[in-house]
């Protein structure tokens, strides 16, 4: 009997471990996270890349169109409203039809989006086409993030900085391509290429994205893990007991409190795009090159801090990490502001990239990690606010004062960023 029984246990072992192994491999989570992850890298690395190619071209559209800098500034606009609009509406397409379906869908409309601009003759045409262009460009960004969210809580890591390093590369490859070719091609063929590349990427990708299982969580909720994953510090407020009710309510203010964060830090990208070379070439006497170098470095030094964010993030913890970026950034920029030399102001500029360059995908991920799609959503398009409201405030401020003093507005909103993220989880008790 005794010999019965342990064959009996051991066939039973077997049968349970083949329908575990039967079970993993239905889930696919094990084999599916490296594809999935490099499907969503190479999302976010086509959308910085076409972004930076429509950018690169703004002179060529604007004497094609015969816009007054007036004129066009408002049909850029159209870009800005397109994308805040659609941003909120795509945390609920994301609920409905899966952040992957409608990322791979906005991906589409993006490429398509980004021929059109050249086909206007007219500011009223080119700002109807960058609403379209705009709203694809906002659904993208909510959707593809969203769906990192869920990647990051079945991996258990927090990988969001490397994604948006991605975007990064691909914003610098853009605009660097668009530079080798303005002398070459017009901006219609050269717009068309990209949307061509485009298309290529997202079915290459998309057919990776959509054929894989969904992610499974580790045991337990998998947001709660994958903010809890940052490493010390990295567990928010969300996962502290109490009432559904007053979890529902609490989790409504982190939410806007990561969008605040990811507001201070995309009011410093903007700025910093669209005044540093002005700063530098008006206030500090830096000849054309130096002074376009002045958003170059910025734009450098933020890819290598996303580069590096996972294993900070892993180190330090989202709240030191929110911290220190802030607190750092409001050093750099101070600097950058209001140094007499054009070296200092760079090494400013480069201080300021380095600490802003974790926060904005930190903030987001957190917000999806708490409240899904609508999350993200909710914390993106904040952030996008900050990003319009960044160079107007600057402007206003720079006519009223001074250029090198409205800049220190960025120096003071990153070092709210640090402030409010330092106090978040001493206010909740952690």
């Amino acid at each position: 009997m005794p010999t019965l029984n342990k064959i009996r246990s051991a066939l039973a072992g077997a049968k349970g471990r083949q329908t575990g192994s039967r079970d993993a491999s239905a889930s696919g989570t094990p084999a599916a996270l490296p594809r999935l992850r490099a499907a969503l890298t190479a999302f976010f690395a086509v959308d910085g890349f076409l972004f930076a190619g429509w950018v690169v071209r703004i002179p060529a559209i604007k004497e094609q169109t015969g816009a007054s800098p007036s004129a066009l500034g408002l049909a850029l606009l159209g870009v800005s409203a397109g994308g805040v609009i659609t941003m909120m509406l795509t945390g609920r397409l994301c609920d409905r039809f899966g952040s992957r379906t409608v990322t791979v869908a906005a991906a589409v409309l993006l490429s398509a989006g980004v021929a059109l601009p050249p086909l206007t003759h007219s500011v009223l045409a080119l700002g109807l086409v960058l609403a379209v262009f705009g709203a694809a460009y906002g659904a993208l960004n909510v959707a593809m993030n969203a769906a990192a969210v869920d990647l990051i809580a079945a991996l258990g890591r927090p990988v969001m900085p490397g994604f948006h390093a991605a975007f990064s590369l691909g914003g610098m490859l853009g605009a660097g391509m668009g530079g080798l070719v303005a002398g070459h091609w017009g901006p219609a063929r050269h717009l068309l290429a990209l949307t061509a590349l485009g298309l290529c990427v997202t079915a290459a990708a998309g057919r990776a994205l959509l054929r894989q299982p969904s992610p499974a969580a580790p045991p337990g909720d998998g947001r709660t893990r994958a903010a809890a994953s940052a490493g010390p510090g990295g567990a928010g407020p969300a996962e502290a007991p109490g009432p559904a009710g007053k979890r529902s309510a609490s989790t409504r203010r982190l939410v806007l409190v990561m969008g605040l964060i990811a507001l201070c830090t995309a009011y410093g990208e903007g700025a910093l795009a669209d005044w540093s070379a002005l700063h530098l070439a008006e206030d500090l006497g830096a000849g054309a090159a130096l002074a376009a170098a002045g958003y170059s470095v910025f734009a450098l030094a933020m890819t290598v801090g996303r580069l590096t964010g996972t294993a900070l993030l892993e180190r330090l913890g989202q709240r030191r990490l929110l911290t220190a970026g802030g607190l750092s950034a409001g050093a750099g920029m101070t600097l950058g502001a209001l140094a007499p030399w054009t070296w200092a102001a760079l090494a400013g500029f480069v201080i300021t990239g380095l600490g802003l360059a974790n926060l904005f995908p930190v903030a987001v991920a957190h917000a999806g990690a708490l409240a899904g799609p609508r999350g993200v959503a909710a914390a993106s398009t904040l952030g996008y606010g900050g990003m319009l409201v960044g160079p107007v405030a600057i402007g206003f401020l720079a006519e009223w004062i001074s250029l090198p003093v409205a800049l220190t507005t960025v120096a003071l909103l990153a070092a709210v960023a640090g402030a409010v993220a330092w106090g978040v989880r001493g206010a909740a008790g952690h």
